[in-house]
């Protein structure tokens, strides 16, 4: 019997995770029929409707067009929204990504109608619960029914947890599929070019996480290493609304510069595609963020990562991968970057599994499961 799956995207992230996923599910019409559901959390084009374009992903079945607020409105709203959805469409599985907070709303919301759920994804711990994306992923995890893991040792960390084995499928890091498919056409962009840069010879910026830019104090501490930094190479930024709006809250403008490139100093350009962001990324001296998926990205492009956070959920990309943690603090971000900026090309491995195959495993467990009536 047909399948009805349910996919939810919300936010930027999602959608590298959710296409290869998608467009693997389609190759098995028999088997699956496909609803994908678009809660609209990242509501500005580059950030959304650009990525549908770029990875091939039809037009959502269903918009909800959510938006931002807060936490609890964002979720409240994405629950009584999806409800509705779920009610009409009568899906026999939900798969939801990540962890933002449509990952949470969408996950509960599921398994109070008694819809089984499979979370891509699982296993990630910042260990912070001052993180929402901590929550939103311990509560996804506890109540899931299948748990696609992008590592092992995130494995390790469900079973610590009491999560029953047979639950646990070590998959590995679907984002990386998206990332080796799209690679050549994201290369042909030659995008740094475009903008007048150098191939490593500036540093491609992303900094959004409310810990490092609704403080005040934390924000300029980051700023005044960058400005440092700057002197040496030019820092590139495809500003998020967030940081934007703070910046000007905080009247912080002086330290970036929003006109045009300019060399030696921290330029914010507007979000961009995903093709024009990897090629940034790949041809950057080494890459700054509090970004989750960058930590990925470039650890499987060589490229080194400093990470501006406190924590990492992905430990791996640290132990294995081109990762270096190094919190906020300005002389520590500072330290590390004269440390790893004289070395261009970063000397990590990759994790197993992250080789551009995780959607076939999923599809592969999801048609196992399904066969033996699991959903």
């Amino acid at each position: 019997m047909r399948k009805k799956i349910c996919f939810v995207a919300a936010a930027r992230p999602n959608f590298m995770k959710i296409a290869p996923i998608y467009n693997e599910i389609l190759k098995f019409p028999k088997e699956f029929q496909a609803i994908l559901v678009h809660t609209g959390q990242h509501y500005d084009k580059n950030m959304s409707d650009t990525f549908f374009d770029q990875l091939n992903i039809p037009k959502p079945n269903i918009s909800l067009g959510l938006g931002s607020g807060t936490h609890a409105q964002q979720t409240a709203r994405t629950m009584i929204a999806f409800e509705t959805v779920l009610n009409e469409k009568k899906p026999d599985l939900v798969v939801v990504v990540g962890d933002v907070n449509a990952t949470l709303a969408c996950s509960i919301t599921a398994k109070k109608l008694h819809i089984p759920v499979a979370h891509i994804e699982s296993g990630l711990r910042s260990f912070d619960q001052m993180m929402p994306e901590e929550i939103n992923r311990l509560v996804t995890d506890k109540i899931s029914d299948f748990l696609y893991t992008p590592s092992e040792d995130a494995d390790q960390q469900l079973l610590k947890e009491g999560t029953p084995k047979e639950n646990i499928i070590f998959v590995g890091n679907v984002m990386i599929d998206t990332l080796k498919t799209f690679k050549p056409k994201a290369a042909a962009t030659k995008y740094f070019k475009k903008l007048g840069l150098t191939k490593q010879q500036y540093i491609t910026l992303t900094l959004h996480r409310p810990s490092n830019v609704d403080d005040k104090v934390v924000f300029k501490d980051i700023l005044t290493a960058l400005k440092e930094i700057s002197g040496h190479f030019t820092i590139i930024c495809p500003i998020h609304p967030r940081t934007k709006k703070q910046i000007k809250e905080f009247k912080l403008d002086a330290y970036v510069n929003m006109d045009g490139i300019k060399k030696n100093k921290i330029n914010l350009i507007e979000p961009i595609g995903y093709f024009e962001m990897m090629n940034l990324v790949m041809n950057s001296r080494l890459v700054l963020t509090d970004s989750g998926g960058l930590q990925e990205e470039t650890t499987v492009l060589k490229v080194p990562c400093i990470t501006l956070r406190e924590n990492t959920e992905r430990p791996i990309t640290i132990t294995q991968g081109s990762n270096h943690l190094v919190g906020t603090s300005s002389k520590k971000i500072c330290d590390t970057f004269y440390k790893v900026s004289r070395k261009p090309q970063s000397e990590s491995q990759i994790p197993k599994y992250w080789d551009g195959n995780t959607a076939k495993r999923i599809v592969k467990d999801l048609i196992k499961q399904s066969k033996a009536g699991r959903f």
